[in-house]
């Protein structure tokens, strides 16, 4: 059973993947990358899962459309 999915502040996400922070933005604005979530006024993050499934296939994530 596995518990609640962490959620990667941009520092852990930019080492994790090996992007630049330019990188990672405009591969968000592509739809090629997950999107961040809202934590707070000032704070964002990425799901744990998300972030593990485009490192495991990076050319094979999209964002999924809903």
């Amino acid at each position: 059973m596995s518990g609640p999915d962490r959620i990667l502040r941009l520092r852990t996400v930019l080492d994790r993947t090996g992007l630049s922070r330019s990188a990672l933005y405009r591969k968000i604005a592509e739809g090629t990358f997950p999107a961040q979530i809202r934590i707070s006024i000032n704070g964002a993050g990425w799901h744990k899962s998300d972030i593990n499934r485009w490192v495991e296939r990076p050319t094979g994530w999209w964002a999924r459309m809903e």
